[in-house]
């Protein structure tokens, strides 16, 4: 399953897509950096001249600085995942956007990924006001759910088209999927002449 058409209607100035009918698409990847798994993560888009956007929690980029900075020296681009994965729906809107606030002056830019994807229309108002750039998905990998790891890739392979952002997550809880599907994503899609951007803040 892939994002719902009326979640594009409750937050019409969220980014779901990039329009485009060349073949583009737009790898992300969510809740790192983590130590042994996003430097793999960006061993395999380096075989493949692959680029993508890693949406940081901002705890763990204080804990993985070399990892962050890496992401940084390889032409990916950093992106705002909160300072600690807090839930949006359980969460005083302030507390939610200090949480986004001070996430925002270690990237350094605008783009903004909610956790869970959970966000409040308070939340979703504040956050458009300050100038954030809201980054949903329109292909998710479930690589967090106890699905198998053909499940996986094909979900994400089946579900991919031109201008696809597209939703790993670069946590433990992934690992094992992760480390089966995006070697044969990233392998299926360079084949058909795909290329892999970041997204543009």
């Amino acid at each position: 399953m892939q994002p719902k058409s009326f979640l594009k209607l409750i937050y019409p100035k969220a980014v779901w897509k990039i329009k485009t009918s060349e073949k583009i698409i737009h790898l992300t990847f969510d809740d790192g950096p983590i130590a042994g798994l996003t430097e793999w993560v960006l061993d395999e888009l380096k075989k493949y001249d692959a680029k993508a956007t890693f949406f940081c929690v901002g705890s763990n980029i204080l804990k993985n600085p070399a990892i962050f900075d890496r992401i940084k020296a390889e032409g990916h681009r950093v992106a705002n995942h909160t300072m600690h994965h807090p839930k949006g729906f359980n969460t005083e809107t302030l507390n939610y956007i200090n949480e986004a606030e001070e996430c925002r002056k270690i990237v350094k830019n605008d783009l903004f990924r909610p956790p869970y994807g959970q966000l409040k229309r308070s939340q979703y108002k504040v956050l458009l006001d300050k100038g954030f750039k809201i980054i949903f998905w329109d292909v998710i990998s479930y690589d967090y759910e106890k699905i198998s790891e053909k499940a996986c890739v094909n979900n994400v392979i089946t579900n991919t088209k031109p201008g696809s952002i597209v939703l790993f997550h670069d946590n433990y809880k992934a690992e094992k999927n992760l480390r089966y599907s995006l070697p044969l994503y990233l392998k299926h899609f360079a084949h058909l002449h795909y290329k892999f951007n970041v997204i543009e803040s």
